[in-house]
């Protein structure tokens, strides 16, 4: 047997590929936990104990272990090379390419995540997956910015996804147009945002519209 990993966080990240794959199966389940721990030889009482939380916990360790994949096939000197459009369609088209072999178990992640009970979690899932695209894609905004790109981000990523588990075209052809007209509505939104609220020339600033408010000219 394997010796085993030094945290349960590190059990977790261990685990959490090969309980995707048993989850085509077996759903995001104890059984799922127990086949993966056997096959990685670890002890499968201790693997269960790590997801004492259940399905949300495994589907969350696997997000995790798709970044790092995502990371993986596009360190940072390959995305440099590329325009900002480039790289942000490039890490989700990675994220995909990361499941190729899981649709069975993302189709019923995602219905675990779309549970009432679940929306919290699951929006903190997303979150993190938008904020790691974003951060390996070079933005450092800190403003207002940093949660509007985030949030756009992750809608535009869950809905790719919908599309993605359902497409049965040649190459998942349908999946990246869909994803090629979605990141080229974010761009132009970015643009327009930018032109919007440039301080200063001839274009709208909503702190000088307050300003006026405040202190009409005579």
């Amino acid at each position: 047997m394997s010796a085993e990993p030094a945290s349960l966080d590190d059990l977790r990240l261990a685990l959490a590929w090969d309980i995707a794959d048993a989850a085509a199966f077996d759903g995001w389940s104890e059984a799922a936990v127990r086949d993966a721990a056997t096959a990685r030889g670890i002890d499968p009482d201790a693997a269960v104990f790590a997801f004492g939380e259940g399905p949300m916990a495994m589907i969350e360790a696997w997000a995790r272990q798709v970044d790092a994949r995502m990371l993986a096939a596009l360190p940072p000197e390959r995305l440099g090379a590329m325009k900002i459009r480039e790289r942000i369609r490039s890490l989700v088209q990675a994220r995909l390419d990361a499941v190729a072999g899981q649709k069975e178990a993302l189709r019923r992640a995602q219905a675990i995540m779309a549970r009432p009970r679940n929306m919290a979690r699951a929006a903190r899932i997303g979150w993190a997956s938008a904020d790691a695209m974003w951060r390996a894609a070079g933005d450092t905004a800190t403003d207002y910015n940093h949660y509007t790109k985030r949030l756009t981000l992750g809608s535009i990523y869950a809905a790719t996804l919908a599309v993605y588990v359902d497409d049965t075209s040649e190459d998942h052809a349908e999946t990246r147009a869909f994803l090629d007209r979605r990141i080229e509505g974010i761009m132009k939104f970015e643009t327009a945002k930018a032109r919007l609220l440039r301080p200063g020339g001839d274009h709208f600033s909503p702190a000088r519209l307050l300003g006026r408010l405040r202190y009409p000219a005579r």
